[in-house]
């Protein structure tokens, strides 16, 4: 098994290895394992091997970051100077980032060194990885299925070992579906706390998206801490959870709108029980939860205006401006809601999609389904899931969990209160340790 990102700077830091090595091992997996996957879709070696032994330099000099020589890819809609930025539009092809953007400034100055970007499907806009400028990303896992999406390309290439460290975005799961379908960890954070600039759509350069926010994905819980504290515009509480015993959790594996396959249901009561046993205090029903079904009507109208910028679908209206104004006070009272609930509550267990990996499929999204439980469900539905986290702006990580009978990883969201990231990580790790 490949090193975490903090074992390779630990590696590095004690002369073990070093971070010109480390990028050569890492662009040989890439060259060795990515041609069936298609997920490092940029690729960006000589200026890597530059980064890499400038961090060799760094270390000598007696620098201490803590990603120091760590080589990482990250999403490709991310600004990197030099690269192409293209969002998988064929209009965008030729679109050329001038400047980093601020999440891989950060993460540049605390040493990690890029080799490229990961794949994404078209305007960000699908739970599956394909566009017409790079083709399609498959799970690492089995090919025939999709490795999720936006940040498919992310996802899969830590699940199969090529980098131990990304960064992606996420809308309407597009971390931590891909962390679920790949078997990785993936965080989506408070909205608002990690900055956006340099995420912009291409050759755009304007506000923070609602809803939208950007997190990291890794092999390992403590590298997800890490790479969220090193982003985070202002330092986040620390989780003061310390072990089980005592944790009040809920679980919420039941939707009125979207279906979850009994093999899901099965390995979180697991995840739970486990935790149970070493002394967590498992809920499984409360009358403080906001109107589920409303929310998921409220977060999807919310989302498409978003994702279409408020132009109004074909033979539509677009969305007055006092209609918008009504939707945010709707947002804001769910979002009060969820806080009185984590006064009850530390976290909530809960599935992250109602199934695993699905096999690729290119029908349009909104007619789109889905099998679960040998019923054909619509795939629209399961976004409820991970808006439970991202219409309130909640943080939420994904952690896995187990696989299925055929061997598809399994996934499950744990969501804490606002601004308590590292608490909704750090319970997530105390599952990871629980379940072995």
């Amino acid at each position: 098994m490949e090193r975490t990102a903090l074992e390779t700077a630990a590696a590095i830091r004690s002369g073990e290895s070093s971070a010109l090595l480390e990028c050569e091992a890492a662009i040989d997996r890439i060259e060795t394992r990515d041609g069936p996957i298609n997920a490092v879709v940029v690729r960006d070696f000589d200026r890597a091997r530059e980064q890499a032994a400038e961090m060799d330099r760094r270390l000598a000099a007696g620098d201490t970051a803590p990603l120091l020589g760590v080589p990482m890819t990250i999403k490709e809609s991310y600004d990197i100077a030099g690269l192409p930025t293209t969002w998988g539009f064929e209009a965008h092809r030729g679109h050329i980032a001038k400047k980093d953007a601020v999440a891989v400034q950060r993460l540049k100055a605390a040493g990690a060194v890029f080799l490229g970007k990961t794949n994404v499907p078209v305007s960000l806009a699908d739970l599956q990885s394909v566009n017409p400028i790079y083709g399609r990303t498959n799970n690492p896992h089995n090919h025939a299925h999709v490795p999720g999406g936006s940040s498919g390309g992310s996802a899969a290439t830590l699940a199969s070992g090529m980098v131990p460290l990304e960064y992606g975005s996420d809308i309407g799961g597009s971390i931590r579906v891909p962390a679920h379908f790949c078997g990785v960890w993936g965080h989506k954070s408070t909205f608002g706390v990690l900055p956006t600039e340099g995420h912009f759509f291409p050759g755009t350069d304007g506000a923070r998206v609602v809803l939208s926010v950007i997190g990291p994905l890794a092999r390992d819980g403590a590298d997800l801490a890490l790479a969220f504290d090193l982003v985070a515009d202002v330092p986040q509480p620390r989780s003061t959870i310390e072990g089980p015993r005592g944790l009040r959790v809920l679980l919420l594996t039941d939707h009125p709108l979207a279906k979850v396959d009994p093999a899901i249901i099965a390995a979180i009561e697991k995840a739970a029980g486990a935790l149970e046993g070493a002394g967590a205090q498992i809920t499984r029903k409360t009358d403080l939860l906001p109107d589920l079904a409303k929310q998921q009507g409220d977060y999807m109208r919310m989302l498409a205006i978003a994702m279409a910028r408020g132009i109004a679908p074909a033979g539509g209206t677009p969305a007055t401006l006092v209609q918008w104004f009504d939707m945010m006070d709707d947002q804001a009272r769910n979002t009060r809601a969820w806080v009185r609930l984590f006064e009850d509550f530390d976290v909530v267990f809960a599935p992250v999609l109602g199934s695993a990996a699905f096999a690729h499929d290119d029908t349009e999204l909104r007619i789109r389904t889905l099998l679960i439980d040998g019923e054909q469900t619509s795939f629209a539905a399961q976004f409820a899931w991970p808006g439970l986290a991202t219409y309130p702006g909640l943080p939420a990580t994904a952690v896995p969990i187990g696989t299925t009978a055929d061997g598809l990883p399994i996934g499950m969201q744990v969501i804490a209160a606002p601004h308590r990231d590292h608490t909704a990580i750090a319970v997530a790790r105390l599952v990871d340790g629980a379940i072995g």
